[in-house]
Formats: C-alpha cells, structure tokens, sequence
C-alpha cells in the first residue's frame, strides 16, 4: 500500500518552521509562488517565536 504524500503547502510550513527553528532568514524562502510562500512564511514565524521563547535549544 502506497504512502500518500503530504500536500504541498503542509510541506511548506514545516520547511518554513524548521528554517526558523534553526535560525534561518526568511530571505532563504525558496518559494516563488505565493501560496507556498505565504504559508513557508507562516511556519517560519512560528519557528522563530517558539525558537525566542526558549521551546527549542541547539
């Protein structure tokens, strides 16, 4: 049975949220379209808020 790939823009947030996380510029988004890059922007101010409050230590 075939795993079912996560949509595209679920992806995006968790590639935008790792990149704030780990302390990444929201400059390195790597999406052009606006949706995907809306939704990377989404995740990556996440990542960064949780990184600021302390939730994630490197």
């Amino acid at each position: 049975m075939k795993r079912q790939k996560r949509d595209r823009l679920d992806r995006a947030f968790s590639k935008g949220f790792q990149a704030g996380v780990g302390g990444r510029s929201k400059e390195h988004c790597p999406y052009s379209m606006l949706d995907s890059k809306s939704q990377w922007l989404g995740g990556w101010r996440e990542g960064i808020d949780g990184r600021l409050s302390g939730l994630f230590n490197k």
